[in-house]
């Protein structure tokens, strides 16, 4: 897109407004922007992990680790690494310069989340499905075992508390298991969400919990931060999305003892009284979104108010994963039933007379008049001296602009770039599939009417003894 083309009132709005496309490779599950923007990551139900280019929506690169649906994805702060956690109960930390393994690590039990530190990728925390949250060192994996460190779900509780606290209390701490897991971006400390509505702050280095406030009394599913780390948004099963505002943990005159964490908005459907799936916040922290459970709308809130600005509409399935681009107003969410990627963006219409100060846009046609000398040719040397004065304009080419870094990672960090590879596989286009059931696709035929020739999945499709023709060569199916 032209940006001299756009008007600059759309280039000013904040918040998408129709759909402007979808992606799909495979039947995607999660996904994940990168810090730049540039790259989204899927993690996909049969346990491949995509990453799409998101000014081409191409398919950038395909990694194969696991053996079962990825649950979540973490970049790290440069972009060069992306960590997987599936179902299979691994961990995958992959390096996107040549699309290796660097670490796989198989945790005791299945994984609700997985989260790199922000400031060292081979150490990440993740929360556990009836198990305690871990905190992984994966430096010595090679050699030895990872370090492992189990960190505590039970809520801190002053003296008295402890002191007064009954023997049903205590058995409920030790039964609480924690949900979800972030770090903060200086990554000396850890948020996470229990079972019970609990929300504990986690020292990263001494494994011990510093602060604990109750928010509900319901399951906490998802917590995720700004860039900055000050404000926070969680979502919770009574139905209700909470926004924080977070002190600067990381200020040494902080006393944790004294602090005081309070709900800045509660946004919930006071109507309909649904249920969210996934929340995520805009790429400046004035938005928050979430994706609707049996629905298929993406709810918009503004922070300033605290009231309901967009619904965004256009599917016809429900939608799990909700992320919002990291510097645009571009939001991309995964639809449940066909695994798709539908991408909400600004709508952006083109203004032709941008590049010329006479050119009249006309909303339909219209006689028009000529001028009498509009059309009279023009001498020979005033059009060659007026190309000559052309040549003489020096275009610059080599000058690249700087990316405008609106987080609190340092500008160096945000360097890299994934390597281009010319030999990826079909990406399964659109085109090139048919949704025949939730999370089921065929391959189209070549040809209209010629069924038997599909043979993606080995089956007989025309009978004993037929043969299929594909990309040129004959192959006998096995009778």
């Amino acid at each position: 897109m032209n940006l001299s083309l756009v008007d600059p009132f759309v280039l000013a709005q904040d918040c998408p407004e129709v759909i402007a496309g979808r992606l799909r490779s495979g039947h995607s599950t999660s996904i994940r922007f990168s810090h730049r923007g540039h790259l989204l990551a899927s993690g996909r139900h049969d346990g491949i992990v995509v990453i799409f280019d998101i000014e081409t929506n191409g398919v950038a690169r395909k990694l194969r680790g696991h053996t079962r649906q990825v649950q979540s994805l973490s970049w790290s702060t440069n972009d060069r690494y992306l960590l997987s956690a599936g179902q299979d109960w691994k961990v995958v930390l992959w390096d996107l310069q040549d699309g290796s393994r660097v670490q796989t690590v198989r945790l005791q039990a299945a994984i609700f989340i997985a989260e790199l530190h922000p400031k060292d990728h081979m150490v990440f925390v993740a929360a556990l499905f009836e198990d305690q949250p871990v905190l992984v060192d994966m430096k010595d994996a090679k050699n030895h075992k990872p370090d492992i460190k189990q960190l505590p779900s039970a809520p801190r509780r002053s003296q008295m508390e402890r002191e007064n606290a009954t023997e049903k209390q205590n058995a409920q701490d030790a039964k609480q298991t924690t949900t979800v897991t972030v770090f903060t971006p200086s990554g000396e400390h850890i948020i996470a969400g229990t079972n019970k509505g609990w929300l504990n702050i986690i020292s990263t280095k001494k494994h011990e919990v510093l602060y604990s406030t109750r928010l509900t009394n319901n399951i906490i599913v998802f917590i995720r931060l700004t860039p900055s780390g000050r404000d926070a948004v969680i979502n919770s099963s009574d139905r209700i999305v909470r926004t924080l505002h977070l002190p600067d943990l990381t200020n040494p005159k902080l006393d944790i003892d004294t602090l005081q964490l309070e709900v800045e908005h509660r946004f919930q459907d006071l109507v309909q009284k649904l249920s969210w799936n996934h929340v995520s916040f805009s790429s400046t922290g004035e938005y928050v979104t979430a994706s609707t459970w049996m629905n298929h709308h993406i709810y918009v809130w503004e922070r300033g108010q605290g009231s309901l600005v967009k619904i965004l509409e256009g599917t016809k399935e429900e939608l799990s994963a909700v992320e919002w681009h990291p510097f645009r107003p571009f939001i991309a969410a995964v639809g449940v039933d066909t695994g798709r990627i539908w991408l909400w963006s600004i709508n952006q219409t083109q203004r032709w007379s941008a590049l010329a100060p006479d050119f009249v846009e006309v909303e339909e046609n219209h006689e028009y008049i000529e001028h009498e000398d509009e059309f009279d040719i023009q001498p020979l040397q005033e059009i060659h001296k007026r190309r000559l004065d052309q040549e003489d304009e020096e275009v610059d080419v080599l000058t690249i602009d700087p990316i405008k870094i609106t987080t609190e990672f340092e500008a160096g960090d945000l360097g890299f770039r994934m390597p281009v590879l010319l030999d990826i596989e079909a990406s399964d286009s659109e085109d090139e599939v048919v949704h025949i059931g939730a999370g089921q696709y065929r391959r189209k035929s070549p040809g209209t009417g010629r069924e038997w020739m599909n043979d993606d999945e080995g089956g007989d499709a025309a009978g004993n003894g037929t043969t299929a023709v594909q990309n040129g060569t004959k192959r006998r199916r096995a009778g």
